[in-house]
């Protein structure tokens, strides 16, 4: 199960999205949310790396 909420953010001449991602912890088997910042171009290869 993945949940995902992207962002978009503009500083300057940048422009930056964040994205969050849901995975289940292998260790407690509860989940947790990441987030990363970075160029809108990479979010949808972040989102289906694990």
């Amino acid at each position: 199960m993945a949940k995902k909420s992207v962002a978009s953010l503009q500083t300057g001449s940048k422009r930056l999205t964040k994205a969050i991602k849901m995975v289940k912890s292998e260790k407690t088997g509860a989940y947790i949310f990441t987030e990363a910042i970075m160029a809108p171009d990479q979010v949808s290869s972040w989102l289906t790396k694990k």
